[in-house]
């Protein structure tokens, strides 16, 4: 079992949406970022990342390299699902956190977790998604910015299953 833990933020500029968990949302605001500024997604990667030793986001999509720019975090995210199969591990869970005030994920979490859960070639059982305010606290708490946390929780992959259990569960209930 390996654990990692990832943490992305950005701060606003002008723009009229937002990108969390691949999901596009209206806003008042934009990230300010390279890529489309989605900082569950960053935050996940980071968190597959240090979980297989394999440094940071920065470190494999770097924002001086102009391939990145505007670039689609789902990219990022099927980069660290190959090197998940490569090195051999699978997804047991990731709990991600994010930090705004504004926008509300509301109906856009089933979307979210779809997205990440295909992209990780795992079910949506698997990812959980949840959200905060800073209670007006900080950069965060006055809405200049949004944030978010990612925990990941690996297995070693056996028998070539990478993050499905086909229903078989070591804890059943009732027994």
């Amino acid at each position: 079992m390996r654990i990692g833990h990832g943490y992305d933020v950005h701060a606003f500029e002008p723009g009229d949406h937002v990108t969390l968990g691949g999901v596009r949302m209206a806003h008042t605001q934009g990230a300010k970022a390279h890529s489309d500024g989605d900082v569950v997604l960053h935050a996940l990667c980071d968190a597959l990342l240090g979980a297989l030793g394999l440094g940071d986001i920065g470190q494999h999509f770097p924002d001086s390299d102009p391939r990145w720019k505007d670039a689609n975090s789902r990219v990022f995210l099927c980069h660290c699902a190959q090197l998940l199969r490569e090195h051999h591990y699978r997804l047991v869970n990731a709990d991600i956190t994010v930090l705004a005030e504004a926008p509300r994920l509301g109906t856009h979490r089933a979307q979210m977790r779809a997205n990440i859960a295909a992209d990780l070639e795992t079910t949506p059982d698997r990812i959980n998604i949840k959200a905060t305010t800073s209670e007006g606290l900080g950069a965060l708490g006055r809405g200049e910015g949004l944030a978010a946390h990612a925990v990941v929780l690996l297995a070693h992959a056996e028998n070539g299953n990478h993050g499905h259990d086909h229903g078989r569960s070591h804890h059943r209930h009732g027994r």
